[in-house]
């Protein structure tokens, strides 16, 4: 679909005020789900249940999975029992979960007491299962086959239950529910009907358990170019699917969390402009109070060398590009361990791999910083070459110091099980100043027997 044939939110509110229900039902039809919740984001109560009506059942549950939490809680304050029921059942399990767990326990109460018993009592075992873990994104609804039925029962099994199922493009083998293989629907359309699963089953099947984190198994379907992933729990009975769309939505909010720990915030699961004033301060502010008295360190280290400023006052116009490179340089480097550490490509076995490749980086860029900035203190008069001398010599200790700082604080982080991203910048930043000040003062003191 071209995004000119997409209804824009003025669009709708205009033929609802006159009343073209059954005009705008047909083109709420040719919409995506995602893009119709993205459109309804800004819509009042009202005209939002009056479009949420018009929306088919498949297309309302799809809709209600991306809509974010207040729409949501607004539908479900507004729709009856009956018009409830109807959502949830067409709703995978695990949208379901999401959903349950981003409502108030009231809503929450309230969304339980419309599924049927069943379908509660996979709901709260899903609940139950650790955040951040395989089982909490799972999906309890897959296709599961015997290894004694014929290719013709199999097809005829995914005709039956394939429209109840999130992806039928896989099956799995189950014997006494453990898992012993697996099946693409590719395979039993191109083979002979009368052939037994068994003989054209994989029993190399790739699968995580239900306590793994789930970043992990999102990079497993990932590397594998997987649809989905099994789930066993710790008797490898099959449990569950995560499929590919779970584990980009995965890969995404990691992202987005290590995004905001990098920039000194506390991670917030809403948008930004979903987000008030209060929850944006109480997010930043405590980073920024232990940033800035750490600073102090700093300071307390400039103020030891006071006799120093005053003898030679230029010294300390140096300092703050001095801490500036360090601090970029730093940056550097957490940024592409940390990029490759979520991705898998560097692991902490790496660790003197990767500092003895920071530090011939370091030796190369140090030094032509070094000398561009000799010539550039010399040519605009800013000191002599004894100066000169002296700043390039804490400017190779400072991105040596710098790089193996920024490389090594991530690695470490997540060998004792943190986020490698609360190691970046703002922290690695201070560290840097801290020893980039320490060793200027010692150069310059030496040199000028301060």
């Amino acid at each position: 679909m071209e995004e000119e044939q997409m209804l824009t939110k003025e669009q709708i509110l205009d033929m609802l005020d006159a009343g073209q229900y059954k005009e705008l039902k047909e083109e709420l039809g040719n919409m995506y789900p995602v893009d119709i919740a993205e459109t309804l984001e800004d819509f009042e109560q009202k005209p939002l249940v009056m479009v949420f009506r018009l929306l088919a059942k498949e297309e309302a549950a799809e809709t209600f999975t991306y809509m974010n939490s207040d729409m949501r809680e607004v539908l479900i304050g507004a729709l009856t029992d009956s018009e409830l029921e109807e959502v949830m059942e067409e709703m995978y399990l695990d949208d379901t979960v999401d959903v349950l767990e981003e409502m108030p326990a009231n809503v929450v109460d309230r969304l339980l007491m419309v599924t049927d018993e069943e379908t509660r009592a996979q709901i709260n075992q899903l609940l139950q299962y650790p955040e951040d873990s395989a089982g909490s994104i799972m999906n309890v609804e897959y296709i599961a086959l015997r290894k004694e039925m014929t290719v013709e029962e199999s097809i005829l099994k995914i005709r039956q239950v394939g429209l109840n199922r999130e992806t039928i493009y896989t099956c799995y083998v189950t014997e006494k529910r453990k898992l012993i293989g697996r099946v693409d629907v590719k395979e039993l359309l191109t083979t002979g009907e009368s052939r037994t699963i068994e003989e054209i089953m994989d029993t190399n099947v790739l699968y995580a358990h239900t306590t793994d984190d789930q970043e992990d198994v999102a990079m497993m379907i990932n590397k594998y170019g997987l649809i989905a992933l099994p789930i066993v729990d710790h008797e490898m009975c099959m449990v569950g699917i995560v499929t590919v769309d779970d584990a980009m939505l995965v890969m995404q909010e990691e992202t987005t969390e290590d995004i905001s720990i990098m920039a000194g915030m506390s991670p917030s699961e809403e948008t930004y402009f979903g987000t008030s004033v209060v929850e944006h301060v109480k997010s930043r502010l405590p980073w920024l109070l232990f940033l800035m008295l750490s600073a102090t360190v700093t300071q307390m280290i400039m103020n030891s060398y006071e006799s120093a400023l005053v003898v030679m006052p230029q010294l300390a116009g140096f300092i703050p590009m001095l801490t500036g490179t360090g601090g970029n340089c730093g940056s550097q480097s957490s940024t592409l361990v940390i990029r490759g550490l979520s991705v898998g490509e560097i692991e902490f076995r790496d660790l003197f791999k990767v500092i003895f490749k920071e530090v011939r980086v370091a030796a190369v860029v140090s030094v032509i910083l070094a000398v561009v900035n000799g010539i550039r203190i010399i040519v605009m008069g800013q000191g002599d070459a004894l100066i000169a001398l002296s700043i390039g010599g804490t400017m190779i200790c400072t991105v040596l110091i710098a790089k193996v700082v920024g490389c090594t604080l991530p690695m470490l982080a997540s060998k004792i099980g943190l986020d490698p991203a609360i190691m970046a910048t703002p922290l690695i930043s201070t560290l840097v100043d801290i020893s980039t000040v320490t060793v200027y003062f010692m150069i310059v003191s030496h040199v000028f027997h301060l």
